[in-house]
């Protein structure tokens, strides 16, 4: 019996750090499906602490998680903590990680923005609020969920953007922080909403936001809120 508990590998302790971020990731996910971003579990959401990404698990309704139920892997895929499989869009996860700075992401099935990414390759700039993400959103071509061809392609979409769209499937925002992932994504699904509300009436078309006046705005956003 002693041999075998000393094959064992230890068991990775669940930090402060990571405990608080756990916290966070449970939350956020928590907020995407009370406020109807996602329905059940088809959303997921993660958090990068140093080189440790903590992230939802496969299939299990948010309501049910708690802090012995943190799921972490690292930038390379391998499951660090935890005994839940890691959700089934990992791929998409590490290649944001690995890709940017970004420290949290959010993904989501939100209606509108799904209904956008079947209609055009890109959002247009229906709203100054397309600055906070880069530009105008992008759309990044169907690939099978899970996969690491939607992982490229979403990376392709994301080019010098904090989100995008994705064919048939959803949204792909990342930020600094949680905070700033989950806003930056309800933005995008209410931009999505009012796209489809102003080009839906007949005979009329969109006034969209030119680039020029589309970069003066990011610019200013950059300094929006309360000074640090």
């Amino acid at each position: 019996m002693a041999q075998e508990r000393s094959a064992r590998q230890p068991r990775p302790r669940l930090t402060q750090p990571l405990r608080q971020a756990w916290g966070q990731v449970v939350r956020t996910a928590r907020r995407t499906t009370a406020e109807g971003l996602v329905v059940g579990t088809s959303g997921n959401v993660s958090a990068r602490v140093g080189d440790t990404v903590l992230v939802t698990p496969s299939g299990v309704p948010y309501d049910r998680l708690g802090p012995r139920d943190a799921v972490a892997v690292d930038l390379d895929g391998e499951q660090v903590l935890g005994t839940l499989a890691p959700t089934s869009e990992l791929p998409m996860h590490l290649a944001v990680y690995r890709a940017t700075d970004a420290r949290a992401i959010v993904h989501t099935h939100a209606v509108h923005a799904t209904a956008v990414s079947t209609l055009v390759d890109e959002l247009p700039a229906i709203h100054y609020m397309t600055g906070a993400l880069g530009g105008p959103v992008r759309v990044a071509e169907y690939a099978l969920y899970g996969t690491d061809a939607l992982a490229e392609r979403m990376l392709e979409a994301l080019r010098d953007r904090s989100g995008c769209l994705l064919r048939n499937h959803g949204t792909v925002v990342h930020g600094a922080t949680l905070d700033q992932a989950y806003d930056r994504t309800a933005q995008l699904e209410w931009m999505c909403q009012v796209w489809l509300a102003a080009s839906g009436v007949p005979g009329r078309t969109p006034a969209l936001i030119p680039p020029d006046e589309l970069a003066r705005a990011a610019d200013k956003l950059r300094g929006y809120g309360q000074p640090g």
